[in-house]
């Protein structure tokens, strides 16, 4: 019997799973297992409801006159800039993120309780892309909150009290061809915030605001910059240094952090880059907070993959104060408003079968770890099943459980059609057309391998286009998201010998791959060789491997195209004969 709809395990999100602190392998599944003839049913997949973090917000000074007034080209704003997300109307932005389990939260900047907060997607099932925070765009004093979808559609919502945004009052289409979109704070001296674009090869557009959230909100994009490809992280900061406009902050994958000053000029809204600080490598992702002390300046957060957060008081010149604690427990978020990474969307989970035939589920939890296992399965009930487990086909972000059985292929127990018996490998790495919907690459018998591109809703399949040949050379091949930085979905694979080739993604459905590049020895070592997606919460795809004794190993993506030294995440796992 193929696999339970997602949308059947989906209706059950809201039952949460309570699962053991602490534990990364919960018992083995008994010897006992016996393997059935017909596949049991997937149960639903739901994460557990998680402890919320918590905000110990920096104490709030009285508004002052900006310390950059009386550098050169700097003048003291006549009124600060504005919060971009002060929902409760306190006069300081509070903190939106939306947490593993899917839901949205809103941790106020008062330090007082979390609660949560709806984002009316228009569809439940659906997990966006990126949530932004621009600010108030139609000065109607309330601020709005733009919806990215894995697709690229982009949706204008307004704030309506404190918990939830009404349904978008504005959308449009073709956002899918940037890799990170950045709330800039106000670039052009209107008193609007704008955004700033970037595409995987690193040119940066300006879409500045009109005005008008129901009809045309931002204007046409226009290139303002180059060569930003090589930040792993940008983050608007809004004004940072007490003149009114907005100003932005990048990192390197080292580590160094870079300041742009806004000039308030659209042709060129940003002076040359100064060096503020190195070391921030030790953060998975570093977080706009606007003016969170009462001073008028932007600051900033930075999150540890430990989960605790911190803040950076601006000093008014690009520089930052001794960093100071804000809190613990925040690698529950996975995806902050406001965050400097590029968002990921598809796989951040691994699928488990036991050499018995049950099927055990783990999800990521922001800090290079897995989950306690969920039983995914009826015992035994999946047995010699020719399964995977790739990026999702749909609009849920959840990775498709995937079987092929006598020629036909289902996904989570839908038929996309017949003629698979002559693939011997199914890979679902994302996004390799560059339309925002998952594919599928399937490698024949003989060694060929061919693009299916997905319809966005899991339910068809494109005709194939052969994009390579002599792929029989692997042993494995694996993708789950971006090991390379720039935002598009890249695939893995393991020669004979050990070796491990990337295969940078394009995003183009002709040639959805470059030439292979080597990127380590050794990995035969492994029996089992799985990407998960991202598991320590900065948004690029890392890899997993089971030895021969069973120990569980994490190979972590530097955002370069290369893959940091193994650290050992667990053990026991010698009872699985097959990790997806």
């Amino acid at each position: 019997m193929p696999a339970r709809t997602k949308r059947a395990r989906r209706l059950a999100a809201c039952t949460a799973l309570v699962l053991s602190a602490g534990m990364l392998l919960a018992a083995p599944a008994s010897a006992d297992d016996a393997a059935s003839a017909s596949h049991g049913t997937t149960q639903p997949r739901v994460p557990a409801a998680d402890q919320q973090p918590t905000l110990t917000p920096p104490g709030h000074t009285a508004k002052k006159k900006s310390r950059a007034a009386g550098v050169d080209g700097v003048k003291a704003a006549v009124v600060p800039a504005l919060p971009r997300f002060d929902v409760d109307g306190d006069g300081y932005s509070d903190t939106l993120y939306r947490g593993i389990n899917g839901h949205y939260y809103l941790a106020p900047a008062n330090g007082s309780d979390t609660s949560e907060f709806t984002v009316n997607a228009g569809d439940y099932e659906e997990q966006l892309k990126d949530v932004i925070t621009p600010g108030d765009l139609n000065g109607d004093g309330s601020p709005e909150l733009l919806a990215l979808s894995a697709t690229g559609t982009l949706s204008i919502h307004q704030v309506v009290g404190t918990s939830s945004t009404g349904y978008a009052d504005w959308s449009g289409t073709g956002w899918q061809k940037y890799n990170k979109v950045v709330a800039a704070g106000d670039l052009t001296g209107d008193g609007r915030g704008d955004l700033l674009a970037r595409t995987p090869s690193g040119d940066i557009y300006l879409y500045a605001a009109t005005g008008n959230v129901y009809g045309a909100p931002f204007k046409a994009g226009v290139k303002v910059g180059y060569g930003w490809g090589s930040y792993d992280q940008i983050v608007g900061a809004s004004d940072v240094n007490g003149d009114g406009i907005g100003d932005l902050y990048t990192r390197t994958p080292a580590g160094d952090l870079y300041y742009y000053a806004g000039t308030g000029k659209a042709a060129s809204p940003y002076k040359a880059r100064v060096k503020a600080g190195y070391g921030y490598e030790t953060y998975n992702q570093i977080i706009a907070a606007d003016d969170a002390t009462g001073d008028g300046l932007g600051d900033l957060m930075a999150r540890t993959p430990g989960g605790t957060l911190y803040y950076y008081e601006s000093t008014g010149y690009g520089t930052f104060l001794k960093r100071t604690a804000g809190g613990t427990g925040w690698n529950v978020s996975s995806l902050f408003a406001g965050q400097g990474g590029n968002p990921d969307f598809g796989k951040n989970e691994v699928m488990a079968r036991t050499k018995g035939g049950t099927l055990y589920w783990y999800y990521a939890m922001n800090n290079g770890k897995l989950s306690a296992r969920v039983k995914a399965s009826d015992s035994g009930g999946w047995a010699g099943a020719n399964i995977s487990f790739p990026s999702s086909l749909d609009n849920d972000g959840m990775a498709d459980l995937m079987e092929s059985y006598e020629g036909t292929l289902y996904n989570e127990g839908s038929s996309l059609g017949g003629g698979w018996s002559g693939y011997n490998a199914i890979v679902g790495p994302g996004d390799l057309s560059g339309d925002g919907k998952g594919d599928l690459l399937g490698r024949t018998t003989s060694g060929d391998l061919y693009l299916f591109k997905g319809n966005g809703q899991g339910t068809k399949l494109a005709s194939r286009i052969k994009v390579g040949y002599g792929y029989n050379a692997y042993n494995k091949i694996v993708g789950a998201g971006d090991l390379s930085g720039d935002g598009i979905a890249d695939v893995v694979a393991r020669a004979k010998d050990g070796t491990l080739y990337l295969y940078k993604g394009t995003g183009v459905a002709s040639k959805p791959l470059t030439g292979r590049v080597k990127i380590g020895t050794g990995y035969n070592t492994y029996k089992q060789f799985a990407a998960p997606g991202d598991l320590n919460g900065d948004g690029k795809a890392d890899l997993i491997g089971i030895d021969g004794k069973g120990d569980v190993y994490r190979y972590t993506s530097t955002g370069t195209g290369k893959i940091s030294k193994r650290v050992k995440i667990g053990y026991g796992w010698d009872i699985y004969n097959g990790l997806y």
